[in-house]
């Protein structure tokens, strides 16, 4: 067994010889994003309209300023040097290079990529990697699905490209890229296509190596080099970078090597007289497309080529017959190559990487049957797959560069995107939401993605937290960046929460308390807290306003804009994650006084704001108060305005959404080591009850043999909890066959609510977005959302915890079968993890309608995580590899994840 519990095994041996993120087995992963074009690092308009202002047909003829793009592929951890999959299929007008999807403005619900792929299998140093790429034998339709979704209403289905009939009768190719390392810098790849199609099809697959230009924005003029030759029977590139060192890329056979320039094309792209270099990034793509002979470097046999800092090797196959497959391997190896590259030792490799995948998961899966196994291991696999390297550095993007025209003024007005996080300055691996549509880090998203992660890597897991949380990102007053499109939006308080969760997982699997990561974690997320309070309770009465909280649409009005004259929004979601983050900082405080009693204090200041938040989110008195209505039994935004006698008028906002299952999150158990290793925070805590005994009632006692106490915690008291989820676990409001909805299903005619003298109308959605609140591309008014349904999970898990049975719900509501809190958790976990079961019809659910659910065996094998799901219907929707949240169903299947929140973290 090994140190954490874990049955021994080769990637776990790895996984301990990489204690830290710069350890050798890391060094190189699926690093390289799916998509850097349209993304704002590369807006340098005026407008700030970054999918206009680097569009696709942009992408392959203008290089790119912060990192780089492609299909299937890897680099290194600094996005130096880059190896990915092109392919052609003789009737494509371009080189398929990276994935095309439509931009916020081209989609009927926002952003959408229009391809397929799955990630197959991932280990977490890397090791062994497997990606399939379905590729068409017939031209890609980019313009007609830019038309189908122009046609396309906010009613109707995102176009997808099946939809088009490009791929009947199976026409395509499945592009299999499998990585290997032999060792930490050496590295075996295959490329494997299988021609599907019921006749011989061409393919022209070309394997590209790369380097991220640095040299041409007036910086650092150093320039690296990539020379290809065919010297000694060899194919094969010599890449040479002043920060890597040398590294060989070795071609197996004859293949043609192309070598050109990863520069702009100012002639082809803005009519300039001449370009900076002879050779430029498209020149490849113009060569095989279109059969330039002058585009860029083509080596004869027994050659070589002239320095340059992109090369592929060309690879013709001219007709591939049908159920037929054809095989490229290559193998980057570190220095001036291998002198056996595709002996014995590479086949051995790719047998050996793979095995030791199937040893790595085994115990980690070994209490599920074949088909939970393979959703757990591929929603690992996936999120292991969202790892990119993100560099940013916001001084320099608001100045413009030496060598570049410069920015325009607006950019840095005092309202400009981003210009209060100048200090802003990464270049990390960062786990991301989805390759994609979101190939930039956002701040909750990166909090539910540790969770899952350290079940395989709790150092990757670890490392992200304390990421967020350095200098380099979170703002000096505190606030942690949100998202790139606007790092200074509102994510909720979710990081401590995370920070207990990884540090339990890592625990419960007999890993060492790591102390030293939660104080860390801790002291800075201190400040967040503070620009929280500061920033978030204008007022000072403990209601907190927020704004967009990551949900997006929930509400009636953009949550993040202001109220008309004087009114403001006080957020039912906002108060309760503030009530949640004391509850986890109190947890973390308790686990670090264990071992150094100055934090006692600490958590005594997290137990007394917490009830301070209880008491002003419950008080009693008029409707619109607090955030509870006692009329409804439920959580309510609120509109307030002060009035000229002093006094303040409010009014709930009567939407039954997640934004009143929130307060639900807000609960803890402090078991009986408290009071016993804690006297002193004990002794602060009865005395706080005994001076305020309006508190009391957000803290329950329970007397165990002997006289040790325990409590429970919670924002709401049982009475008020009862209700609340009375109507979560009603099928006629919140419980969909496949989770909790967003919205109430109450609302499926709509509901017409006043806010701020002003009337708006809204209903229940399952589906996309019908409206354009924050671009349309995400819905919260309806579908099933996996991290907030992973939390109720969790709520009821602690009440379980808590009452040991006792505490008994009806479920679903209505039915007259009463369950104990965790037969609730394990019900509504079936019901998640079902969405990637095949069902008594044959289906997945989250397959939908889509083509992914035909009786094909070539689409029902492979599993797709989407962003959301239909509220009624359990269809994926929205982004179609969000595999950042939705891996969370790993959680739910795995056996190792702790069920109570505070029990066992610390020994």
């Amino acid at each position: 067994m090994s140190e954490h519990g874990h049955q021994t095994t080769a990637e776990r041996a790895r996984l301990a010889d990489s204690p830290d993120l710069a350890a050798p087995w890391r060094r190189w992963g699926p690093y390289l994003s799916g998509r850097q074009w349209g993304t704002v690092r590369e807006d340098y308009s005026a407008s700030g309209d970054a999918w206009a202002s680097f569009p696709f047909e942009h992408a392959r003829s203008r290089a790119y300023r912060w990192g780089e793009d492609g299909i299937a592929g890897i680099c290194d951890q600094h996005g130096f040097l880059n190896l990915a999959v092109a392919m052609w299929n003789g009737a494509d007008p371009v080189l398929k290079e990276r994935l095309f999807g439509l931009t916020n403005a081209e989609g009927n619900h926002g952003e959408d990529v229009k391809e397929y792929w799955w990630v197959l299998d991932g280990t977490p140093t890397h090791s062994w990697m497997r990606v399939l790429y379905r590729y068409p034998q017939a031209e890609f339709p980019f313009a007609e699905l830019r038309a189908a979704a122009a046609a396309a209403t906010r009613d109707d289905p995102e176009p997808e490209l099946a939809d088009t009939g490009v791929l009947a009768e199976d026409r395509f190719f499945d592009v299999v890229v499998s990585y290997a390392k032999a060792g930490p810098d050496d590295i075996c790849v295959e490329i494997t296509a299988t021609n599907h199609g019921p006749e011989p099809a061409p393919l022209h697959l070309l394997p590209q190596l790369w380097f991220r230009n640095t040299w041409s924005w007036g910086r650092d003029p150093r320039r690296p080099a990539l020379i290809a030759s065919t010297v000694d029977g060899w194919c094969r590139f010599a890449a040479e970078h002043n920060t890597l060192g040398r590294y060989t890329l070795h071609a197996e056979g004859t293949p043609t090597l192309l070598v050109t320039d990863n520069e702009t094309n100012e002639v082809e792209l803005h009519g300039a007289a001449d370009n900076p270099t002879r050779y430029t990034k498209d020149g490849i793509d113009a060569m095989v497309v279109r059969g330039a002979t002058d585009t860029c470097q083509a080596v004869a046999a027994g050659a070589a080529s002239l320095p340059g800092t992109k090369g592929a090797a060309w690879y013709a196959f001219h007709g591939v017959p049908p159920g037929e497959s054809v095989t490229v391997r290559l193998r980057l190896v570190a220095g001036d190559g291998h002198p056996d590259a595709f002996g014995p030792s590479f086949a051995e490799t790719m047998a050996a990487r793979a095995r030791e995948a199937d040893e790595f998961y085994a115990d980690l899966g070994a209490h599920l049957d074949q088909e939970r196994r393979t959703v757990l291991r591929r929603a690992l696999a996936g999120l292991l797959w969202t790892k990119q390297h993100y560099r940013f550095r916001i001084r320099e993007w608001l100045a413009g560069d030496p060598a570049q025209p410069a920015a325009p003024e607006v950019r840095c007005a005092p309202d400009a995107r981003n210009t209060r996080w100048r200090h802003l300055d990464v270049a990390d691996v960062i786990s991301m939401p989805d390759e994609w549509e979101y190939p930039w880090f956002a701040a909750w998203d990166l909090a539910f993605h540790t969770v899952p992660l350290a079940l395989v890597d709790p150092v990757f897991a670890k490392g992200q937290l304390t990421l967020l949380c350095r200098e380099w990102l979170m703002h000096p007053n505190g606030q942690l960046p949100a998202y790139e499109w606007d790092f200074g939006d509102v994510n909720p308080p979710v990081h401590a929460w995370a920070a207990l969760r990884v540090h339990q997982a890592e625990v419960a699997a007999g890993g060492e308390p790591d102390r030293a990561f939660l104080a860390q974690v801790f002291h800075k997320l201190l400040l967040n807290f503070s620009w929280w309070v500061n920033r978030n309770d204008a007022d000072g009465d403990n209601l907190f306003q927020g704004g967009f909280l990551g949900m997006d649409n929930v509400g009636p009005v953009d949550r993040s804009a202001p109220l008309p004259g004087d009114w403001r929004l006080e957020q039912a979601d906002a108060t309760a994650w503030m009530a949640a983050y004391c509850l986890h900082l109190l947890r973390i405080a308790l686990e670090l006084a264990r071992h150094e009693r100055a934090y006692e204090d600490v958590a005594s200041k997290f137990v007394e704001h917490f009830l301070d938040i209880a008491e002003a989110a419950t008080r009693p008195g008029p409707a619109g108060q607090g955030i509870w209505d006692d009329t409804d039994g439920f959580c309510y935004d609120l509109v307030s305005r002060p009035l000229p006698d002093g006094t303040v008028e409010s009014q709930p906002v009567r939407v039954r959404s997640m934004v009143g299952l929130i307060p639900l999150l807000a609960q803890a158990v402090l078991e009986p080591w408290v009071c016993a290793e804690l006297p002193g925070f004990a002794q602060r805590l009865d005395h706080l009850l005994a001076r305020r005994p309006e508190l009391a009632r957000f803290v329950t006692w329970q007397r165990l043999d002997g006289g040790a106490r325990r409590a429970w915690l919670s924002l709401l008291d049982e009475p008020k909890l009862r209700r609340v989820l009375t109507r979560m676990l009603d099928e006629a409001e919140f419980l969909s066959p496949h989770g909790i909805r967003s919205l109430s299903a109450a609302h499926r005619d709509g509901v017409e609510i006043e806010v701020a003298g002003e009337t708006h109308r809204m209903g229940y959605e399952p589906r996309e977005s019908r409206t354009s609140l924050f671009g349309g591309n995400s819905n919260w008014r309806g579908p099933v959302w996996f991290p907030v349904n992973a939390l109720l999970v969790e709520a009821l898990r602690t009440l379980e915890g808590w009452q040991a049975g006792e505490f008994q719900v009806e479920l679903p509501t209505g039915s007259g079968q009463r369950v104990s809190a965790g037969e609730a958790a394990d019900e509504l976990s079936r019901r998640l993890v079902s969405l990637f079961l095949v069902g008594a019809d044959g289906r997945r659910p989250a397959d939908g309608k889509r083509i992914e659910a035909s009786d094909s065996p070539l689409w029902r094998a492979n599993i797709t995580f989407s962003e959301y799901f239909d509220g009624d219907t359990g269809e994926g929707l929205g982004a179609t590899h969000q595999t950042g949240w939705t891996a969370w169903v790993a959680c739910l299947l795995s056996r190792a994840w702790p069920e109570d929140g505070i029990r066992g973290t610390g020994r």
